[in-house]
């Protein structure tokens, strides 16, 4: 059985649809330079279950992920390696008029069970 994990390369697509508003704001979106996929909970692998996890946090001006926090979910297993992974990421940080500023985003981090 081949378990996939996807949380998705967050491209610069995914980001603006993410947060509309403020990329509008922002000459240059944060862009991910290491991502780190999450732990898939083995109950829900045993299982066959897939779901999704939204996280809105924020990119701070040193591409770090501060303050996240769970927008919604679709099973609350999910929800902790979800918030595990997502600290480890690593973004360029957004820019405004060429100076690094925070920016808050919603991430999409995908749990998908392929057999």
């Amino acid at each position: 059985m081949k378990i996939k994990q996807i949380f998705t390369k967050l491209s610069l697509a995914c980001l603006l649809a993410a947060a509309p508003v403020a990329f509008a704001q922002t000459k240059e979106p944060p862009v991910p330079v290491r991502t780190v996929a999450p732990d898939y909970p083995d109950e829900l692998r045993r299982d066959g279950i897939s779901g999704v996890v939204m996280v809105k946090c924020t990119i701070d001006e040193q591409g770090n992920v501060t303050n996240p926090e769970i927008e919604k979910s679709s099973n609350a297993a999910f929800e902790k390696p979800a918030l595990a992974a997502l600290k480890k990421w690593k973004f360029k940080p957004a820019k405004q008029d060429g100076a690094p500023v925070a920016i808050k985003v919603s991430i999409p981090i995908k749990f998908v069970f392929e057999s």
